[in-house]
């Protein structure tokens, strides 16, 4: 599925990348301007990175579930993860939709 209109990238090249950062440090946090320096290419509209996001998440939780990480810390770091995103949708959101007063 293609994910980054602007530099043609796919789901499946993102989760490669993800996957390879995973391999090398499986710790490490992974962003999506360190995914696309990564395949030397720059956000554009930035319009992806929500999605590059959620891709991150999913392919980091799989990475992690295929290797039985299964202490508590992993967990919590997900779901603390999970919790951040969601609020930063609402933030962009709200910043999206000013109320009128």
């Amino acid at each position: 599925m293609l994910v980054c209109s602007c530099n043609f990238i796919t789901d499946a090249e993102i989760r490669d990348v993800i996957n390879a950062f995973l391999e090398e440090d499986c710790w490490q946090l992974i962003v999506p301007g360190k995914v696309y320096h990564a395949m030397q290419k720059r956000g554009r509209c930035c319009g992806c990175f929500p999605n590059v996001v959620d891709i991150i998440v999913s392919t980091t939780q799989e990475f992690h579930r295929k290797r039985n990480f299964a202490d508590e810390k992993v967990v919590d770091f997900m779901e603390r993860l999970r919790r951040f995103e969601e609020e930063q949708k609402t933030a962009l959101r709200e910043r999206r939709n000013p109320r009128v007063a």
